[in-house]
């Protein structure tokens, strides 16, 4: 499409998001996963940011602000980029706080504030790594030691806890810290021209700038993002001018500037490329930036960059990265899926950027993928139990390969309690607890409902509160209750696979079913049309009016582009939103050796007991393909009937280290 033809078909007004603190979860998926991690994964987290928990991998990410702000004596520990867990695991807590008050946690977190105030250097600078062991190297190597990056973490926390609590003292933290920035980097005469190695601090001075109104934390975001790629070299002459570097020996060679998004500016940029979660969080800020400026040229840069992941190099499951070398986009269509790096933490990004992206243009296209990276991706990287982790989510694991062997080796069979490089797990409960800022925003006229998830939402112009069983159940029942006596559209994103003209589907407004044609069609209770991938509903709403999403949710077959060479002569299963996988577990050795049949019919039936019990199953006649045992044969494999049963992707590796697959072989 044009890009002038894009901006006609864009929603004109301003968007604005319904933040965390406006939305009660409640939904029987979501609210059950969000007191887990409130109840278990915070509580063990924090312990393991102490230390106190001696069977996993060690953090002394705590301790490292005690001994930099003279509190404690030792040596730093962990990778330089280890301030970064504490701040994502405090803006996961402080979100916590919003969905269930603490006043025991909040007073930990207090004391963790304090000890952060205190590391902090007279000139705003902080950063344990360099503020304990190489204080005379500050600054000196953006490309490799993040001290951007764990700023703008800091920063994200601290607007999180000021939405929570209402308390500024982190916040007035990193805006001593932001101002260090913002006086040593810029344009201006006597300032270096620098950007970030990782990107990250351009969505925490965006989210400065929200929380304070300052622009000055805006215009620094901008200027990182279009700094990035003037002079492809900048980090080259960095390393050169320092004469060291922090990974492995110094070399003069010359650096691939793509790893980090730095071969060109974001506006020649079309192609994602390079480190996964680099790339997705420089994405996000772009789209954020694009929204608040309402700027068209930097908006159609993103629209780019999103096109090319979600028609190139994007799995089925949400994944991204199909490269493990260097955690990397790879060329299109290369989406290996034993080999998968697939990091969690990317999958969390695309959620960031998706929201983001909406809150330009509200298009159907970003919810989908919003709600598939949610149900799919990202939770599939914490174990049901909520204690163990994964940094990789493959599609395909083989016990005695996956995690084992040379080029497997990041793909495990099993999660991990934590890690050395642990920036996944304190991620997860970002997202989790922060889940209702994903799910409404509005404008003038309008608001927006985004996800069908269990929840009351304090909009400006009602209060609508949701009871829905999905991603289970194809339905959702709507309530509004008015704050304005004037008439406003309630838009609902419609997912996808839902054709309301199909049979079993139907949309309804206090019981009267109502037209959701395309163009605009009038009824007897409700303007209503359809416009990329939102029913908008326009009327004078009463208190108490139901609005009723209905539809089937069937098992769904889907294929694979050709070029994905991976996938050929394959098919995988989806129901509503949710991937479905095979593991061995269920279907025996072999998984290979299956076959799903051309003519599917699958019987959904909830699990009734197990780790696995309330989620939905799929049971299938299937076949298996029995050889003669030899390595080679010229006898062909006969046909023998199975049962086969798939899980929720998400839910893979929760009983023992066995086989799974996502895409199966189908049959001839």
């Amino acid at each position: 499409m044009e890009e002038n033809q894009m901006k006609e078909n864009r929603t004109v007004e301003k968007i604005r998001e319904v933040g965390s603190s406006r939305v009660t979860i409640s939904d029987s998926f979501w609210r059950p996963m969000q007191e887990k991690v409130i109840d278990v994964v915070i509580p063990f987290q924090e312990k393991v940011l102490n230390d106190e928990i001696p069977e996993v991998e060690k953090s002394h990410a705590i301790e490292n602000f005690r001994i930099a702000a003279g509190l404690a004596q030792g040596e730093f520990y962990g990778m330089v980029f280890q301030d970064s867990d504490v701040a994502k695991w405090l803006e996961g807590a402080a979100y916590s706080l919003i969905v269930k008050p603490d006043a025991e946690l909040e007073a930990r977190m207090d004391a963790i504030i304090e000890i952060i105030e205190k590391a902090q250097q007279p000139d705003g600078y902080l950063d344990t790594y360099f503020i304990i062991k190489e204080p005379e190297h500050r600054w000196q190597n953006l490309h490799e030691c993040h001290e951007l990056y764990c700023a703008g973490h800091m920063m994200e926390a601290a607007a999180a806890y000021y939405e929570a609590t209402g308390k500024e003292k982190l916040l007035h933290v990193t805006e001593r810290l932001a101002d260090a920035v913002i006086s040593r980097f810029g344009t201006e005469e006597g300032k270096e021209h620098g950007i970030p190695g990782h990107q990250e601090i351009e969505i925490g001075l965006l989210r400065l700038y929200h929380t304070t109104g300052k622009e000055k934390y805006k215009n620094m975001a901008r200027y990182f993002l279009e700094e990035r790629g003037k002079n492809p070299d900048y980090f080259y002459e960095e390393k050169v001018k320092r004469g060291w570097q922090h990974w492995g020996q110094y070399s003069l060679e010359k650096l691939d500037v793509t790893y980090n998004q730095a071969h060109r500016t974001i506006y020649e940029q079309d192609e994602a490329v390079g480190h996964a979660v680099r790339a997705l969080y420089m994405y996000t800020a772009m789209s954020d930036l694009a929204a608040v400026d309402a700027d068209e040229r930097l908006f159609q840069a993103c629209r780019r960059l999103w096109e090319n992941i979600v028609q190139k190099k994007l799995y089925i499951t949400g994944g991204l990265g199909g490269n493990s070398e260097g955690e990397a986009f790879g060329p299109g269509y290369e989406l290996p899926n034993d080999m998968a790096y697939a990091e969690t933490c990317a999958s969390i990004a695309m959620v960031f950027f998706a929201h983001h992206m909406l809150e330009t243009d509200v298009d159907g296209a970003y919810a989908d993928i919003m709600e598939k990276e949610l149900y799919n991706s990202t939770i599939s990287g914490m174990q049901l139990d909520g204690e163990k982790y994964f940094y990789v989510n493959p599609l395909e694991c083989e016990p005695g390969v996956s995690g084992r062997l040379f080029g497997y080796r990041h793909a495990l069979s099993v999660r991990p309690g934590w890690y050395a490089c642990a920036c996944c797990p304190p991620n997860l409960i970002r997202l989790v607890t922060s889940l209702g800022k994903y799910c409404f925003s509005e404008s003038d006229s309008t608001v927006y409902s985004h996800l069908m998830i269990g929840q009351t939402a304090e909009t400006e112009k009602a209060k609508i509160t949701i009871q829905t069983r999905y991603p289970w159940e194809g339905e959702a029942v709507y309530t509004i209750e008015p704050k304005t006596d004037r008439e406003f559209t309630f838009a609902i994103h419609i997912p996808y696979y839902v054709d309301l003209t199909k049979e079993g589907a139907y949309l309804s407004v206090n019981g009267e079913k109502v037209s959701a044609a395309d163009p605009m069609e009038q009824c007897s209770v409700i303007s209503c049309f359809i416009k990329k991938g939102y029913v908008y509903l326009k009327r004078k709403w009463n208190a108490g009016d139901q609005v009723v999403l209905h539809f089937p949710m069937e098992v769904r077959k889907v294929y694979a582009n050709q070029y994905v060479r991976e996938d050929a002569g394959c098919v995988a299963l989806m129901r509503g939103p949710v991937v479905y996988c095979f593991e061995g577990v269920d279907n025996g050795e072999l998984l290979q050796s299956l076959r799903i049949p051309k003519n599917l019919n699958a019987e959904s039936y909830v699990c009734g007991d197990g780790v696995l019990k309330g989620n939905v199953l799929l049971r299938m006649e299937g076949i298996r393909m029995a050889g003669s045992g030899e390595l080679y044969s010229e006898k062909p494999p006969v046909k023998e009937k199975a049962v086969l049963t798939a899980i929720p992707y998400y839910a893979w590796a929760n009983r023992g280290e066995n086989q799974m697959r996502v895409w199966m072989l189908e049959e001839a």
